[in-house]
């Protein structure tokens, strides 16, 4: 079993790839929205609306900028960017 470094954590699994057109459109709509709003501030120069931002980040996940990532040690979903997830190792 080999252990990997990843989300400032120790991870003895591997985190799952999860194919953004095998979701329900509600279920991406959700797990996107939970993303956006995760860290609760936005420090950009212009406040964007959450459903703009949440349109913004699932184009993002369309066009293979950003990759969503179950974690099944955490039991947990995550969106990272496909570079980041690319040159994780995994």
């Amino acid at each position: 079993m080999c252990c990997a470094f990843i989300w400032g954590r120790t991870s003895v699994s591997q985190p799952i790839e999860v194919p953004w057109d095998q979701l329900q459109t509600d279920t991406l709509q959700a797990l996107v929205e939970e993303f956006v709003t995760r860290e609760g501030t936005d420090y950009g120069a212009e406040e964007v609306a959450l459903t703009d931002k949440v349109q913004q980040v699932i184009r993002g996940i369309q066009q293979g900028l950003y990759v969503i990532l179950y974690d099944p040690d955490l039991d947990s979903v995550h969106i990272i960017t496909a570079r980041d997830w690319q040159g994780s190792g995994f």
